[in-house]
C-alpha cells in the first residue's frame, strides 16, 4: 500500500470541502498529539488523506462544548432552527458534485450513487427542517373542574451518533437533521474508513448557522470514542449503525447511565418471488436493491427465494440482468459496480461463495472472488441454495444472489423468517390478497412490496429483533431526540369574588 497520503486526482469546485481536521467547539481542530488515521481510496489501495486520532480529553471537551451547543441551540425558536437546516439542505445541493466526487474517492461507490446519495442525504435534512416547526405536545381532558393537563416534547440533550462507512453522507443527516430539528445538539463519530464526506458536511453547516458547538465531527479510535461516549454525563442520547455484535457492546456501555438508544443493526433480508409475480418489475427490483453500493448495504437482499413455478424464467431474466453491470472504477459515467471497502470484505464473500459450492450450490455467473485488482468481485449468481449454507445465516455484504427454490406460500413465509434479523424484506406478487397476508406476515421491520427502493425520508427506517430498535425518518425520527414532560396545572388560588 503506497503510505504517502495525497489529494486524488479529481476537481473541485469548493476545495474548502476537502477537510483533514476534526470540527467542534465551533473550530477546525488538528487534535494535539499529532496521531493521524489514514484514509485509503478502496479503488486504488492509496492513501488519500490523514484525520486525526482525537484523544480522550479531546473527545470530552467536544462533548463539554456540545453540552454549551446544546443550551444555544435549543432557546433558538423551532422556526429559526428550520430555517438554519433548511439552509444546510441548500448548500447541499449547491455542492451536490464536490460532495459525490468526496465520496466517490473514500468509499469507492460508482459516482452516478453518490450523487442521488447526496441527494437522498440532504433529502432529510430538507424534511426534518419542516418537521422542526411541528413537534407538537398535546392537552389531555382532565378529571378535576381547573385543572389543565399538558404533555410537551423537550429535546433530550447532548446527541452522539457512530455512523458505518457505507453510506457516509446519507447515516448522518438522518440521525443530525433529526436531532437538530428537535433542539438537541450533535455530536458525530464518522467511520474512520469514510471520514471525509462528514468533514464536508461539517463545513456546510457551519455556513448554514449550524453553530457554536450545536454541529461537531470527531474522529478517532472506535473503541476510545465509544468509551468517552457512554461513560459522559452529558450524553443523552446514542445512535448507532453497524454490526449488532458493536450494537450490543454500546447498548452495555450505555447501562450504567441509562443513555437512550437507537441501534439500527445487521440485516439478512429476503427478497420473495412469486409464481404470480412480474418478472421483468422483480428482476429491476432485485437489480436496484441487491446491488446498490456493490452489494454493500444493510437492507440489500442477502437471500432469494423464489417459487417454483417461476424459478427458472427469474433466474434466466436475473442472469441476464447482472451481465450487464459495467464493473470498474467509481468515477467512470457507465460504470455500475466498483471495489468492495477492503480486501477483508472481499475475504468475507470468498468464504460464503467457497462454503456455498462446497455444500453443493451452483454457480450460473461469476467468478471466484479475489481474482480481480482494487477489492473489486464481479456479480455472482448461485442457485441451488440450501439454509445450511453460511451466505444464507450470514451477511454477505457483496455482488452476491444466492437463489433458494421453494414451492408454497408458507414455505416461502417460514423460510423468510427463519432468522433472528428483521431489518427489511421484499417481496413480489401481483395477487392483492396474498400482498396483505404476505406483507403482515413477514417479520420484520420494513418491507417492500413490489418494490425494491424502500428508503426515504418521509418514513420510519429500522429494524426489529436483532437488526436492532428505534427509527430514523419520518415524523418518528425526531421523536427519538425527544422526552416527554407532563405538566399537570392546578388553580393558581380561590376566587374570592
Amino acid at each position: 500500500m503506497n503510505t504517502s497520503a495525497q489529494t486524488p486526482a479529481i476537481e473541485f469546485k469548493t476545495p474548502a470541502l476537502w477537510r483533514e481536521q476534526c470540527f467542534y467547539a465551533g473550530q477546525w481542530q488538528a487534535g494535539d498529539s499529532g496521531e493521524r488515521i489514514e484514509v485509503v481510496n478502496p479503488a486504488t489501495d492509496k492513501v488519500i488523506a490523514r484525520v486525526p486520532s482525537l484523544a480522550k480529553h479531546e473527545l470530552e471537551k467536544a462533548l463539554t462544548e456540545a453540552q454549551q451547543g446544546f443550551e444555544y441551540w435549543r432557546a433558538l425558536t423551532a422556526l429559526e432552527r428550520s430555517a438554519r437546516l433548511r439552509r444546510w439542505f441548500e448548500l447541499m445541493q449547491a455542492h451536490k458534485e464536490d460532495l459525490a466526487r468526496i465520496m466517490t474517492a473514500e468509499q469507492g461507490k460508482p459516482i452516478n450513487e453518490s450523487r442521488g446519495e447526496i441527494d437522498y442525504a440532504a433529502s432529510y435534512i430538507e424534511w426534518f427542517a419542516e418537521e422542526a416547526k411541528r413537534g407538537y405536545g398535546e392537552m389531555i381532558p382532565a378529571s378535576k373542574a381547573g385543572q389543565h393537563l399538558l404533555v410537551r416534547p423537550e429535546p433530550i440533550g447532548v446527541s452522539v451518533a457512530i455512523t458505518p462507512w457505507n453510506f457516509p453522507a446519507a447515516m448522518i443527516t438522518r440521525k443530525a437533521a433529526a436531532a437538530l430539528a428537535a433542539g438537541c445538539s450533535m455530536v458525530v463519530k464518522p467511520a474512520s474508513m469514510t471520514p471525509l464526506s462528514a468533514l464536508a458536511l461539517a463545513y456546510l453547516a457551519d455556513k448554514a448557522g449550524i453553530d457554536n458547538g450545536a454541529f461537531s465531527v470527531v474522529t478517532g479510535d472506535s473503541a476510545t470514542v465509544g468509551q468517552v461516549f457512554t461513560e459522559s454525563r452529558l450524553v443523552k442520547k446514542l445512535s448507532f449503525t453497524g454490526s449488532t455484535q458493536v450494537g450490543r457492546k454500546l447498548m452495555e456501555q450505555c447501562a450504567p447511565n441509562l443513555q437512550k438508544l437507537s441501534l439500527e443493526l445487521g440485516g439478512n433480508a429476503p427478497f420473495i418471488v412469486f409464481d404470480d409475480a412480474d418478472v421483468e418489475m422483480a428482476v429491476k427490483g432485485a437489480i436496484g436493491s441487491k446491488f446498490r453500493n456493490t452489494g454493500q448495504t444493510c437492507v440489500c437482499p442477502n437471500r432469494f427465494l423464489v417459487q417454483a413455478g417461476i424459478h427458472d424464467k427469474f433466474v434466466t431474466a436475473l442472469k441476464k440482468a447482472m451481465s450487464e453491470l459495467k464493473l470498474g472504477d467509481g468515477f467512470d459515467e457507465e460504470v455500475k459496480q466498483t471495489s468492495l471497502i477492503n480486501a477483508g470484505a472481499v475475504d468475507k464473500v470468498k468464504r460464503h461463495y467457497l462454503d456455498a459450492l462446497e455444500k453443493g450450490a451452483e454457480c450460473v455467473l461469476g467468478d471466484e472472488p479475489g481474482t480481480l485488482e482494487h477489492n473489486r468481485v464481479a456479480p455472482i449468481l448461485l442457485t441451488g441454495v440450501t439454509p445450511k449454507m453460511q451466505l444464507w445465516q450470514e451477511e454477505t455484504f457483496g455482488p452476491v444472489a444466492p437463489v433458494l427454490q421453494f414451492t408454497t406460500e408458507a414455505e416461502g413465509i417460514e423460510l423468510a423468517n427463519a432468522t433472528p434479523f428483521g431489518l427489511a424484506a421484499y417481496f413480489y406478487t401481483q395477487n392483492l390478497d396474498r400482498s396483505w397476508r404476505v406483507g403482515q406476515a413477514l417479520e420484520s421491520g420494513m418491507v417492500g412490496v413490489n418494490e425494491g427502493g424502500i428508503s426515504n425520508a418521509m418514513a420510519p427506517f429500522g429494524g426489529i429483533d436483532q437488526s436492532g430498535f428505534g427509527r430514523e425518518g419520518g415524523r418518528q425520527g425526531m421523536q427519538e431526540y425527544q422526552q416527554l414532560k407532563y405538566l399537570c396545572y392546578g388553580p393558581a388560588g380561590s376566587d374570592s369574588d
